[in-house]
């Protein structure tokens, strides 16, 4: 059986589109932080810089979701997208001076950032359209899983490719350019899923739909993702400067590889415990994550903690968009995805990106883990405190 016949040909095609998509994440999320350090920067102001990077993931996203809802179009943002990702790896590599990567930076965020909601909209509308229609559809959790096998293939190539982690950056640049352009060729078979019409009501930010609870579930997640931002912003330092290993596309690789499964059994965790059950889990193994990065620095350390990436992405993401999309009148759905992105998922990036460069700088990077690891036992304690009205989200 082939996977078009598994998946069903529209979910293929989207399925399709994710790897295609998180592929350029196989270059930009593992080795962003390794090209501003070769650029010049410092461990402190790479911090701001990521940070900054996720800033502008926050705001641009959210305000793009809002148009792609008003326009019931996703796809012409998709191609945008992808231009600026192409406009911004040029601009990274050629304009040296501080504003000029913040610019590159921006762009960027808005090429990598913008995508996953949108997409995440678009796959479920279609999704829910398919089985109205009484088609068979796969699931979120295994469309999005192929987009995790693009990032292993990706970070695999480049692992071996002698001495790729000590490339410059423009070589860097031109890879993650290259992979946005065949991301951009594939959209010219992807469905567009959006009703196509335009309306007014959808002009206007109408958040009257969010609640108590949503906030408390974003701000659980929140707290799990700023613990994440000492592993996203400075894992690939960690193992260049600290442990002088050069692995950093065999760690990311086996952190994707172990995520894929994860990913598709998650649905399943789902039907027997909450959204919100399944990201406490993930919390705690966050926690545990970290303080054995902090207490056992060495290559065994390393390969133990990615290993729990199962749980603590794998787990993690799918319930983070099940929740969100339980929580989300059908109409504000990318609205909704865009908030998780940005206020869940990029306000504690950016802070944890700029804290965490100042924590490196001045104690190092055991320490970063090992305060980090507070965030998610707090994550911890605002799920505890707020179960039942939680656990009823399902």
């Amino acid at each position: 059986m082939t996977i078009s016949e598994r998946t069903g040909q529209t979910g293929f095609k989207f399925g399709f589109s994710y790897f295609l998509f998180f592929a350029i994440y196989g270059i930009s999320s593992p080795y962003l932080q390794i090209m501003l350090r070769r650029i010049g920067y410092s461990p402190a102001s790479v911090g701001i810089l990521l940070g900054i990077f996720e800033l502008v993931g926050i705001l641009g996203p959210i305000v793009l979701a809002r148009k792609a809802d008003a326009m019931g179009r996703f796809n012409p943002f998709l191609i945008g997208s992808s231009a600026i990702i192409i406009m911004g790896s040029f601009l990274l590599v050629t304009v040296k001076s501080p504003l000029g990567t913040i610019l590159s930076l921006s762009l960027l965020s808005l090429g990598l950032k913008t995508p996953v909601p949108v997409m995440d909209t678009s796959i479920l509308i279609a999704l829910e359209r398919e089985r109205a229609m009484g088609r068979k559809t796969s699931t979120y959790g295994t469309l999005r899983g192929l987009g995790s096998v693009g990032f292993v293939l990706v970070t695999l190539c480049l692992q071996i490719i002698p001495g790729f982690d000590a490339q410059s950056p423009a070589v860097m640049a031109i890879v993650m350019a290259s992979l946005a352009i065949v991301f951009l060729i594939s959209l010219y078979w992807l469905p567009e899923s959006g009703g196509g019409q335009k309306t007014e009501k959808k002009a206007g930010l109408n958040l009257a739909w969010i609640d108590s609870t949503f906030l408390i579930g974003l701000g659980v997640i929140a707290l799990g993702r700023l613990a994440m931002a000492s592993i996203n912003s400075f894992f690939s330092l960690y193992l260049m400067e600290s442990l002088e290993w050069h692995a950093i596309g065999a760690m990311s690789a086996l952190a994707a590889i172990v995520e894929i499964p994860m990913m598709i059994l998650s649905w399943k965790f789902m039907r027997k415990k909450s959204p919100m059950q399944v990201i406490s889990l993930a919390s705690a193994a966050i926690v545990v994550r970290l303080l054995i990065y902090a207490i056992f620095p060495s290559r065994l350390g390393v390969i133990a903690g990615q290993l729990l990436h199962s749980i603590c992405y794998g787990l993690f993401q799918p319930a983070s968009i099940v929740f969100v999309n339980l929580k989300t009148p059908p109409g504000e759905r990318t609205t909704g995805m865009a908030l998780l992105l940005g206020i869940g998922m990029g306000l504690p990036a950016f802070i944890g990106s700029a804290f965490g460069g100042l924590v490196v700088e001045a104690v190092g990077y055991r320490w970063l883990f090992a305060i980090f690891s507070l965030f998610a036992v707090l994550s911890l304690v605002l799920y505890r405190m707020h179960e039942k009205v939680l656990k009823e989200v399902r």
